[in-house]
């Protein structure tokens, strides 16, 4: 079984930094791999189009890389199936899209955990390469890797920080991630990520999590963004999006080029 490197890095009190991509193609989870700047990479299931096929070859690329893992977020309509089907693929750590009260919560945990006195979800055997296919079916290190999964959540709604400290104490969740953008529409702010509410409800969340030993993770465009959130206590951080880096990219050479050819 591959060892779960995000889980022994939270665990052992290490800071980690993750990047999220919208595209399937595995190259690009090896191109993340080979630059040996992250420890996970995070597929974007809410957003993206994808096959069952599309996540093992992901999960293949994933185990390219020893020091590597993977994440998959995951929409609210979907948490069983994708959870199962993201695992199934060897990609072992989960993100759950909006989260709103206790019951949602323990429903991300109950997909991800065994159906074991000692696991306490309803994650059944499976025969995927969670399972080593064929290998590991139903085995005690099946039932570890299911222990293991890192179970984040998103605190993106005006409910889920109304019910936040009950949310936080359903037993299995490991991280959690405010979300603006999600956030400031819920109050009737919508767009206005900044807005005094909005900064106010995510160092609530923050400081919430840490004193119930729930890491939070911030999402950031860029390293000079991450002094707020590291005065903060903030140790986890997820990078930016591929098709934000493509499109910031294409913006600012494209136009810097058309401004060449101009002058010509």
């Amino acid at each position: 079984m591959k060892r779960n490197t995000l889980r022994e890095k939270l665990n052992a009190g290490i800071p980690t930094l993750g990047t999220r991509i919208q595209s399937t193609w595995a190259s690009i989870t090896e191109i993340i791999g080979y630059s040996e700047a992250f420890d996970y990479v995070e597929f974007l299931a809410e957003y993206a189009p994808f096959t069952p096929f599309d996540l093992e070859n992901i999960g293949r690329a994933i185990e390219l890389f020893p020091h590597f893992s993977g994440m998959i977020k995951i929409p609210q309509q979907s948490r069983f199936e994708l959870a199962l089907r993201g695992m199934n693929a060897g990609i072992q750590n989960m993100l759950f899209a909006d989260i709103r009260t206790p019951a949602d919560a323990r429903e991300c945990t109950d997909a991800v955990r065994a159906e074991s006195p000692c696991a306490g979800g309803q994650h059944g055997v499976g025969h995927g390469r969670d399972s080593e296919i064929v290998r590991e079916i139903g085995s005690p290190a099946f039932l570890q890797s299911t222990k293991d999964s890192v179970i984040a959540i998103m605190i993106e709604k005006k409910e889920a920080i109304e019910n936040l400290e009950a949310i936080l104490d359903v037993p299995g969740i490991d991280m959690v991630q405010f979300g603006p953008g999600d956030y400031s529409m819920s109050i009737g702010q919508t767009g206005n990520r900044n807005h005094p509410a909005v900064r106010e409800a995510e160092e609530y969340m923050i400081a919430t999590a840490l004193k119930k030993n729930i890491i939070p993770r911030a999402e950031i465009p860029a390293p000079d963004a991450a002094e707020k959130y590291l005065n903060l206590g903030v140790k986890h951080f997820c990078m930016q999006t591929d098709t934000v880096i493509l499109y910031n990219w294409y913006k600012k050479e494209g136009k810097t080029m058309k401004e060449i050819l101009g002058k010509i």
